[in-house]
């Protein structure tokens, strides 16, 4: 039996329309040796090719934070809620010079597989309605990972 294989690239740029965001990207992450790490595997509305170059481990970075924490990330002004002497260690805040953003896990079978993030880069900013329609997305599964998170029931 031949599986319906999802273009995650498609949908990725659908959901960034649908959303009005100026980028977005997923990140997947990689088992390694000792760790996890953690890559920007498919982004729309990109300025350049540098997040290709991105690896971070569990913990680092935005995806790494996520990754880690399984929570979202909500940022509304990078410039009010990081402090500039510790941008590089946001690597995609930089390369895609983002002013505000929303970075949310991606579940799959009780496990983050993944993190959807959604930015802008001019005077508009991220919303907590922006942040509770992509958990919604999230949720819901996006490509193969299912979005089903460990439950307590």
């Amino acid at each position: 039996m031949m599986q319906k294989k999802v273009d995650l690239q498609d949908e990725l740029d659908q959901i960034r329309a649908n959303f009005q965001y100026e980028f977005m990207a997923i990140a997947l992450v990689e088992p390694a040796e000792f760790d996890y790490l953690i890559k920007w595997k498919y982004v729309s509305g990109n300025l350049n090719d540098r997040y290709k170059q991105v690896v971070l481990r569990s913990g680092k970075g935005v995806p790494g934070i996520v990754f880690k924490t399984g929570k979202p990330m909500f940022i509304p002004s990078v410039a009010e809620c990081i402090e500039a002497d510790s941008l590089f260690n946001y690597p995609i805040i930089n390369f895609e010079k983002l002013t505000s953003l929303v970075a949310v896990p991606l579940w799959n079978d009780q496990r983050v597989a993944g993190v959807l993030l959604g930015g802008f880069r001019g005077e508009q900013q991220a919303t907590k309605q922006h942040l509770q329609d992509l958990l919604d997305l999230a949720r819901s599964g996006i490509g193969e990972l299912n979005g089903k998170e460990l439950t307590t029931s």
